[in-house]
């Protein structure tokens, strides 16, 4: 096996882990707008999200991709807005 193919098959391998963490957190972003709905809360929270982009790019231990993976989490958060969004406009509330 080539150097390529060993790092597409860590990439392939890290993606199938992505859509196992995406569905878990796409189902709890669930949970939050059903209980945003019952509480009359509005969708976007821009304190957790500041705190939550603060929290998890520290984590990042590579300097060079802190950058990338902030805009990354923006991205994330920003689609699960979106599906809050979706939800809540289907259920009509």
């Amino acid at each position: 096996m080539t150097l390529l193919e060993e790092m597409r098959q860590v990439i392939n391998e890290t993606d199938t882990e992505l859509v196992k963490l995406f569905e878990r957190r796409m189902h709890a972003v669930e949970g939050v707008i059903r209980y945003k709905m019952e509480n009359g809360l509005p969708i976007p929270d821009s304190g957790r999200e500041a705190e939550n982009i603060a929290r998890t790019s520290a984590l990042v231990e590579d300097e060079r991709l802190k950058a990338y993976f902030t805009d990354w989490y923006t991205y994330t958060m920003k689609v699960s807005k979106d599906y809050q969004k979706e939800i809540r406009e289907k259920e009509g509330k």
